[in-house]
């Protein structure tokens, strides 16, 4: 019997990671003392989306409240430059020596994230991984929006992202890696998954 080949895919926060990338990046590029009182100027949105708990709009307020206005070119420049940063110092041991099997085996592998794509390319990039699926931010004429393209990468939108990309799911054996809540449906669409634990450990 042939065996299919295989497709590797990372969360990236808390399972390549030792930390979370997003609000590290947007206090990057804005700074807390900007964002904060932009948040606070339509209260009226905020505070729904807070006393709802929805992580999806609130991910979306934050980013405009970031990035609004500024140049593609100046953020992808400043993305290359963070992904730097994390490759240098926040990088898992455990999960990265499970990525480089995965590598050395010839497998395909890709980043399933809801950080944003600006920064998880050139991280890809480093790491030798082939693909990256994340959160993307809207740009019209060089310039960011402030609105997410399209729906923010985590739960189920991952598992719609991912067979996007693989085309015939059914073709590939599939292993995904994650840490949290908004992995479970990509964890549970793995024919292989495992748990990335805090303590460092690949269950």
């Amino acid at each position: 019997m042939t065996q299919l080949p295989t497709v590797a895919a990372f969360d990236v926060d808390g399972t390549i990671t030792t930390r979370d990338c997003v609000v590290p990046f947007m206090r990057r590029i804005a700074g807390t003392h900007r964002i904060v009182p932009r948040l606070g100027v339509r209260p009226d949105r905020l505070v729904p989306v807070i006393a709802r708990r929805d992580r999806d709009r609130l991910k979306a307020l934050a980013a405009a409240a970031a990035f609004r206005g500024r140049r593609y070119d100046d953020l992808c420049a400043a993305g290359a430059a963070f992904a730097e940063m994390v490759h240098e110092r926040w990088l898992r041991t455990d999960t990265l020596e499970v990525l480089q099997r995965h590598l050395a085996d010839g497998d395909r592998t890709v980043l399933v994230s809801a950080s944003f794509e600006v920064y998880l390319r050139p991280l890809a990039a480093l790491l030798g991984v082939d693909d990256v699926l994340a959160t993307r931010l809207d740009v019209r004429d060089g310039v960011v929006t402030g609105a997410l393209d399209g729906p923010n990468c985590r739960g189920p939108e991952k598992v719609v992202r991912l067979h996007e990309w693989l085309g015939d799911r059914s073709g590939v054996r599939l292993v995904a890696y994650g840490d949290s809540a908004g992995d479970r449906e990509m964890l549970a669409d793995a024919d292989v998954a495992h748990w990335v634990t805090r303590d460092g450990k690949v269950a």
